[in-house]
This record gives C-alpha cells, sequence and structure tokens, in this order.
C-alpha cells in the first residue's frame, strides 16, 4: 500500500528532469555567488536540458499526462503506453502535435498502461521485453 493516498505523479521523467533542473539550479546559483556570467548561463542551459529530457521521456511514456490515475497506475516503474498518442489537455503532447487524438476507447479501464518490460504483440498481450512468446504464453 502507498504511504500517500492520492496520486502524487512521481514519474521517471518527473524524477529525471527535477535531478537535472536541481543540478542546473546549484550551478546557476554558484554563478551568481562567483558573479560569473559563464556560470549562470551554463546553470540556465542546464535548466534548458532538464526541460527537453523530461519533455523526451514524457513523450516516451515516462512521464503521465494532467489529472489522476487509477490507484494501480501510481507506481513510478508504470509506463504509459498512451501517451504515443497523446495525453488529452497535456500542452507537452500538444506541442509534440500529439494532443486530442488519443483514443477513448479502452482509456477509462487503463487499457494502453503496462508495467515497463512488457511490451504487447500484435495479438494484444503482453509478454516480458527480449523475450519471445512461446505456445505456452498463448495456452495453445
Amino acid at each position: 500500500m502507498s504511504v500517500h493516498p492520492y496520486d502524487d505523479g512521481h514519474t521517471v521523467a518527473g524524477w529525471t528532469g527535477c535531478g537535472i533542473a536541481s543540478a542546473g539550479a546549484a550551478v546557476t546559483g554558484l554563478g551568481v555567488c562567483r558573479a560569473s556570467a559563464v556560470w549562470v548561463a551554463a546553470g540556465l542551459g542546464i535548466a534548458v536540458v532538464a526541460l527537453l529530457v523530461t519533455w523526451i521521456l514524457h513523450l516516451a511514456g515516462w512521464g503521465k499526462g494532467p489529472g489522476r490515475r487509477p490507484k494501480e497506475e501510481w507506481s513510478w516503474r508504470v509506463r504509459d503506453l498512451g501517451a504515443r498518442d497523446g495525453h488529452a489537455g497535456c500542452l507537452g503532447c500538444r506541442l509534440a502535435g500529439r494532443g486530442g487524438r488519443r483514443a477513448t476507447a479502452g482509456a477509462a479501464d487503463g487499457d494502453g498502461v503496462r508495467p515497463a518490460g512488457e511490451v504487447p504483440e500484435r495479438g494484444g498481450s503482453a509478454v516480458p521485453a527480449g523475450r519471445a512468446k512461446s505456445a505456452a504464453d498463448s495456452g495453445s
């Protein structure tokens, strides 16, 4: 059970972006203390890199769209495969040209979200990444 009774949005994209942005803020602060425009510019450059890395990870499915997710999707290990089509109301997805195209079928029951390491095959079933589907998996 989660310690918090709410979806606080801990994702790979969020944590990675936060870490890089923190380093950028530290470098910028160091530049202010040293009165060095070069250090301030480097810190702001790192902040821009944090923004881009977070956006790319979000588009790759390691972030989350706006709003609450079902409780079983709160883990940061859950990859959102619905991000490929864009999240409704998401600025990042709209900037990438993906917003508003998300299919509504299956969105309410969490279809399209699978734990990391599972890749859907053409038949729709999830198989752990790096493992071919065998006859035992298909029940034949």
